[in-house]
């Protein structure tokens, strides 16, 4: 097969095209980075360097392709988030209409189903919709839980504060997702010639004090807690860190739909029939790494 993935060389396009090489597919990895070429070229795969909101690009790309593996990758500089989402909607859906591509696996979110009160998980519900109104594709959404990878951002708390705290904790009930298992997924899905309109993807799923734990005794800290703040004081604490307040606000509605539990309604729903190979025990161990890294 020819298979298109976008998201250059990232934590799931990356052992999602090695894994798509390692089948015998002709594969095509797009970046907006020229110096990612020669990474690119190096697993076996053809380099399209552009931009992902260049339609003419994408058409271009996309043409002769059985397959096309699609994603927003996220941003921290869009003035509007969920303008930013709309418009890589537009352009995917532009470009496989005219390319005539006949599979695409998108990466969504889990909570995308809802319409308000998710953050930048919002602009996944607008992807979806847009895909959706494009005809004569078979098209699949992989809406993954939490990624494991977001729990790095509390490595400085757990340094200086002996915590983790945000706006959800306790025994709130967490869906993670590891990007190989997220991978593996895609992999499945872009070698069948139809699927599930909807596949949730999921590695574990833990409360978060549970998690935690887990990862205390990975790093030496077995009473470690994740103890739940309040809107306002994730709020606060997420700015203090540098990050603009309309992001910050994002994410506090998405912890705050966690710990409502609204974001995992649909999920609960429509589990998937199996859970990923990566529990949160072997990403803890990823995790005590990153944690007792030196500083640089």
């Amino acid at each position: 097969m020819n298979i298109v993935v976008t998201g250059s060389l990232g934590n799931i396009s990356e052992p999602l095209a090695t894994q798509l090489l390692a089948q015998d597919h002709r594969v095509t990895v797009i970046s907006s980075s020229a110096t990612k070429k020669a990474a690119i070229e190096a697993l076996g795969a053809t380099a399209a360097i552009g931009s992902l909101d260049d339609a003419a690009f994408l058409t271009a790309t996309f043409t002769g392709a059985d397959a096309v593996y699609t994603m927003v990758p996220p941003t921290m500089s869009a003035s509007d988030v969920l303008a930013y989402y709309r418009q890589l909607g537009l352009a995917y859906a532009q470009a496989i209409r005219q390319a005539g591509v006949p599979r695409v696996v998108n990466l969504s979110s889990w909570g995308a189903d809802l319409d308000s009160g998710t953050g930048a998980i919002l602009g996944s519900h607008h992807v979806e919709g847009i895909l959706n109104e494009v005809p004569d594709v078979a098209l699949t959404h992989l809406r993954p839980g939490s990624f494991y990878l977001n729990l790095y951002a509390f490595v400085g708390m757990i340094q200086h504060m002996g915590l983790i705290g945000s706006n959800y904790g306790g025994s709130d009930h967490v869906v993670w997702a590891h990007p190989r298992d997220i991978a593996a997924a895609a992999a499945e899905e872009l070698t069948a010639p139809a699927g599930p309109a909807i596949r949730y993807v999921a590695s574990d799923e833990r409360t978060a004090s549970e998690t935690a734990r887990i990862l205390g005794a990975a790093i030496g800290k077995p009473d470690l807690q994740w103890l739940t703040f309040s809107d306002e004081q994730t709020q606060q604490g997420l700015e203090q860190a540098g990050i603009p307040a309309p992001i910050a606000a994002g994410y506090v509605e998405v912890g705050a739909s966690i710990h409502n539990g609204r974001l995992g309604q649909d999920y609960e729903r429509n589990r998937p029939h199996h859970l990923g190979k990566v529990k949160v025990e072997d990403f803890a161990r990823e995790f005590a790494a990153a944690f007792q890294a030196p500083a640089r």
